[in-house]
C-alpha cells in the first residue's frame, strides 16, 4: 500500500493553486475503478471535456478495490473519488471500514451517474423462478470480500421475506466466477448490474437468464429490503440485457437501481473546485454524451437530492442557480449532516474505550446502534456481514 501512495505522490501534484474557467483547477485529480470499468472509461470522456471547454488536465488513478480508491482521498492525494456504493460503507464505518485505520469518513456528494440501468440479483431461467421469494431452497452466489455484492443479495432476499438461512450458499472467490457458477450449473443467481456483458453468454447458455421484477407497489417487500440496503431506489428500469425476460413480460419494468459512479469529496474540497466541476459536467452533457457507455446518467433531471450522502456546498451553489435545490432537499440535507456528526461522535467515545483483539468490529457496531438509535436513526449495517463457508 505503501508503495502504491508513492507512486500516487509521484503522478499528482494535487489540485493547482492556478485556476482555469468557471473556478475549476489547471489539474484535478480523482480516483475510480480499473481501466477496464465503465466508470474509469466514463471518466476519461469527463476528462476529455475538461481539457477541451476549461484546460483542466484530469488525472485518474485506478484503484483494484474500494480501500485502494478511498485511501488517496483520505490521504489528500486526490481531489474526489468515482466510487462505488462502498463510499457509502466508508461513511458509516463499516464492513471494510470498521477498523481502527479507518472509522467514518466524512464524505459530499457533487453529482453522480444514474443510469437506466438496473442494479438487482440475476437468475437461471430454466429455475421457473417468478419472486425473489421463490429463491428458497435455490442456490445462491456469494462473493467473498465484496461487501456490496453481500448487501444487494441479502436485500434482494429480503424483498422477498429471505434470508440466507433459508438458501444453498455457494461461496466464490470473486463476481466473474459468481456469475460462471450459474452458467455452469453451480449457483442459480448471483447479484449484478442489468447490462453486466456476461448477462450475454448467461441469456445464450441452456440456462438462460431471468430478471426478477420488483413492484413498486409492495411497500412491505420495499420496507425490507431498504432496511439491508438504504441505498436501493425504486428504479424503472430501461436498459437490460435480455430485459424482456422478466416477470411482466415487457420492457421497462419496475426493479432497483443507484449511483455509478459515485463522485464524492472530502470537505477539504475547496467551493469553487466542487461548484465549478459540478457545472462543469452538469451543463457539458452534449459534449461528452457519446464518450463512454452509459453516460446520460449525468444528466441534471437524472440527480437526485433525496439520497443517502450529504452534499458539497459547491456543488448546492450550482444547484441553487439551477433551481433545482428545493427544500426537500435541504431537509434531506440537513439529515444527513446531522447523520455524520452522530456517526463521528459515536467513533470518537468508541476509540475512547481502547478496544483491540477479535471483538474489535462487533463493538464498534454496538456503540454506533447506540448512538444512532439514541438520535432517533436507523441502524443499518448493525452486525457484521455473515462468513459461509
Amino acid at each position: 500500500m505503501r508503495s502504491f501512495l508513492a507512486a500516487a505522490a509521484l503522478a499528482l501534484f494535487g489540485t493547482s493553486a492556478a485556476t482555469a474557467a468557471d473556478g475549476l483547477p489547471k489539474q484535478i485529480s480523482w480516483t475510480a475503478y480499473g481501466t477496464t470499468s465503465s466508470g474509469y472509461a466514463q471518466s476519461v470522456g469527463l476528462g476529455n471535456m475538461l481539457k477541451a471547454k476549461y484546460g483542466t488536465d484530469l488525472r485518474i488513478i485506478p484503484g483494484k478495490n474500494d480501500v485502494s480508491r478511498m485511501l488517496p482521498l483520505k490521504a489528500g492525494q486526490a481531489d474526489i473519488c468515482a466510487c462505488g456504493i462502498a463510499a457509502y460503507f466508508g461513511q458509516e464505518g463499516v464492513f471494510m471500514f470498521a477498523n481502527d485505520r479507518w472509522g467514518p469518513v466524512k464524505q459530499y456528494n457533487l453529482f453522480n451517474n444514474i443510469g437506466r440501468n438496473g442494479q438487482s440479483t440475476i437468475v437461471a431461467g430454466d429455475l421457473g423462478v417468478k419472486s425473489f421469494a421463490d429463491l428458497k431452497g435455490k442456490r445462491v452466489s456469494w462473493v467473498k470480500g465484496s461487501p456490496a455484492l453481500q448487501v444487494n443479495l441479502l436485500a434482494a432476499l429480503a424483498f422477498g421475506g429471505l434470508t440466507l438461512d433459508d438458501v444453498k450458499v455457494v461461496v466464490m472467490p470473486g463476481w466473474g466466477q459468481s456469475m460462471q457458477a450459474i452458467i455452469n450449473g453451480q449457483s442459480d443467481a448471483a447479484a449484478g448490474s442489468t447490462i453486466s456483458s456476461v448477462y450475454n453468454q448467461l441469456g445464450a447458455s441452456p440456462r438462460g437468464l431471468f430478471h426478477v421484477t420488483m413492484p413498486h407497489n409492495d411497500e412491505a417487500a420495499w420496507a425490507r429490503a431498504k432496511a439491508v440496503a438504504p441505498f436501493w431506489n425504486k428504479s424503472i428500469v430501461e436498459v437490460a440485457i435480455r430485459g424482456e425476460e422478466n416477470t411482466s413480460g415487457k420492457m421497462p419494468f419496475e426493479g432497483n437501481n443507484y449511483p455509478y459512479p459515485i463522485f464524492v469529496g472530502m470537505s477539504s474540497l475547496s467551493d469553487d473546485t466542487a461548484y465549478g466541476l459540478t457545472k462543469a459536467v452538469i451543463t457539458n452533457y452534449e459534449a461528452y454524451k457519446d464518450a463512454g457507455p452509459g453516460m446520460d446518467g449525468y444528466q441534471l433531471k437524472n440527480q437526485n437530492f433525496q439520497w443517502i450522502f450529504p452534499y458539497h456546498a459547491g456543488a448546492i451553489r450550482f444547484y441553487k442557480e439551477a433551481g433545482v435545490w428545493n427544500e426537500a432537499a435541504q431537509a434531506n440535507q440537513d439529515a444527513n449532516l446531522k447523520r455524520i456528526d452522530v456517526l463521528a461522535a459515536a467513533w470518537a467515545d468508541f476509540q475512547a474505550m481502547k478496544i483491540s483483539g477479535d471483538s474489535y468490529e462487533t463493538k464498534w457496531l454496538e456503540v454506533r446502534a447506540k448512538h444512532l438509535k439514541a438520535a432517533g436513526m436507523a441502524v443499518p449495517f448493525g452486525k457484521p456481514l455473515p462468513e459461509p463457508k
